[in-house]
């Protein structure tokens, strides 16, 4: 009779404890998805370490993206996996390393090539775990494809852009390479700012926050800035902030490249963008700078207008905002201007996270990825791991700052080309074997390159462990900032490099 009575109540336990599971089992699994924390995802184009918190220029005034540092883990030493727009975004939302797509140029896009052609992208991920996906802006590379407007988000804000422009550009003086239409600085629009793409980006933005159905379901919103980015037009107002007369040039000593081998010259061989002999020569260098500041600071007052939306709505208690830059840029260190270099100044950028899961006031010095933010932002919401990621979360940094690494940050440009970026150095490998060594420690400006000094051959040796062991060949219909080697020559745009003809 007991063991009857015995079996009745377990039979009756099992019975309640699978009607419990069918029943509540849902019911918290679908609580668990409703509570799953937004993602706001703003990027900046062309941004190097010019921000306050980072404290790249003495003078730089960016008082949006420093209080978002203030409530969330700003990442002191992170860097871009390419130094240049597209092979940087397709790295970002792939997942993927150039070395591994082969995506090195302004072309070709993801979606064009036969090995990332199906792959599953960031918002893609989101979205197929129950996420409103929204695209504004330059988030992806410029010339938007009707397949990426296809698949990569479910809704679609403005473009984004270089608009508007003058008639005539306002650097009257020829450059010293490609006169090209888009590198230009100076104070443009004369009208209200409000007719600039960066602005009306920052509106949709604030549009979309606004909407009475956001709380309907968790979103994955991505808002891109254009400015920094060339050309450096801006309201007179932000240039206001920084009287010319008063602007701090960056170090630029003479003679920094006496010990730079000649090959660094390839990776940026024939730009639009002028030489440092050319914008002190007409006169523009401190002109240039102050551009630069100007809209930095413009577009930081975009960035502060979508904060603003994101906690009027009261969204910012579950909402992971993360910051970030594509690639740094010169303005006059190793009398260059412009990016499409492997040293500090154009692959260090700005990485911020703020929100759920995130420590608040914190700063990592631990090396960090832009490649890294997949994972991570897969990890703080809670999804499904993906597979096939290139990047490491970097959510123990999030939780502890000074967690350790499990590797340096690896930055490429062109096939064979690579840097590597530890807490306390940088190395850098040339495409011909030729080599760079900087101590971050004693040398934050890199102006002494070790790398022939025997003491630190060691250092060399664990750094190079890192470069990645195959580099992918130029993917079919690439093009725009490609170096190759042919026959033993090296082309840059399809060229014959002749060493004779360098511009300095």
């Amino acid at each position: 009779m007991i063991n009857k009575i015995q079996n009745a109540q377990l039979e009756s336990f099992i019975f309640t404890l699978v009607i419990g599971l069918l029943v509540f089992g849902p019911v918290r699994a679908q609580e668990d998805k409703e509570n799953r924390p937004n993602v706001l995802f703003i990027a900046s184009d062309d941004l190097n370490d010019w921000v306050g918190v980072l404290k790249g220029h003495p003078q730089v005034k960016t008082p949006n993206i420093d209080r978002l540092a203030a409530r969330g883990m700003l990442f002191t030493n992170a860097h871009t996996q390419a130094p240049l727009c597209n092979p940087s975004r397709v790295s970002i939302i792939t997942g993927l390393r150039p070395s591994t797509t082969g995506i090195y140029g302004l072309a070709p896009r993801h979606r064009q090539i036969e090995k990332t052609k199906d792959a599953v992208t960031l918002p893609q991920h989101f979205a197929a775990n129950g996420y409103r996906t929204l695209s504004g802006g330059k988030v992806l590379h410029a010339g938007i494809t009707s397949k990426e407007r296809e698949v990569e988000f479910q809704e679609w804000g403005p473009d984004g852009g270089h608009a508007p422009k003058p008639e005539e550009k306002l650097v009257k003086e020829p450059l010293d390479m490609v006169n090209h239409p888009l590198v230009d600085w100076g104070v443009y629009p004369v009208e209200d700012e409000a007719a600039m793409d960066d602005y009306q980006v920052a509106s949709w933005a604030v549009e979309q926050l606004a909407r009475e159905d956001i709380r309907e379901k968790p979103f994955f919103l991505a808002v891109g800035f254009n400015k920094p980015h060339v050309p450096l037009y801006t309201t007179q107002k932000w240039f206001d902030l920084y009287p010319e007369e008063d602007i701090i040039l960056p170090p630029a000593p003479q003679g920094d490249r006496d010990d730079v081998p000649d090959f660094a010259w390839y990776l940026h061989w024939f730009l639009p963008e002028p030489r440092l002999s050319w914008v002190i020569e007409n006169n523009q260098w401190r002109a240039k700078v102050r551009a630069y500041l100007a809209t930095i600071s413009f577009m930081d007052a975009q960035v502060g207008r979508v904060l603003d939306a994101l906690e009027a709505r009261g969204l910012d208690k579950n909402t992971i905002v993360v910051f970030w830059s594509d690639h740094g840029y010169h303005l006059g260190e190793k009398d260059i201007t412009g990016k499409n270099t492997l040293w500090e100044r154009s692959t260090r950028v700005p990485l911020i996270f703020a929100g759920p899961g995130v420590s608040v006031g914190a700063q990592s010095s631990q090396p960090a990825e832009l490649l890294d933010m997949y994972p991570t932002l897969v990890e703080l919401a809670g999804l499904p791991a993906k597979s096939g990621l290139e990047g490491i979360s970097l959510v123990p940094q999030l939780k502890k700052a000074d967690t350790p690494r499990k590797r340096p940050a690896i930055t490429t440009h062109n096939p064979g080309n690579h840097t590597i970026r530890s807490e306390r150095w940088r190395y850098i490998r040339y495409a011909d074997g030729s080599e760079e060594l900087y101590d971050h420690l004693r040398d934050p400006g890199e102006w002494a390159n070790l790398a022939k000094i025997p003491e630190y051959a060691e250092v060399i040796t664990e750094l190079a462990s890192w470069i990645p062991a195959e580099d992918a060949p130029l993917a079919p219909g690439s093009r725009a900032r490609i170096l190759v080697e042919e026959n033993g020559d090296w082309l840059w745009e399809g060229e014959p490099i002749k060493f004779g003809e360098l511009i300095r």
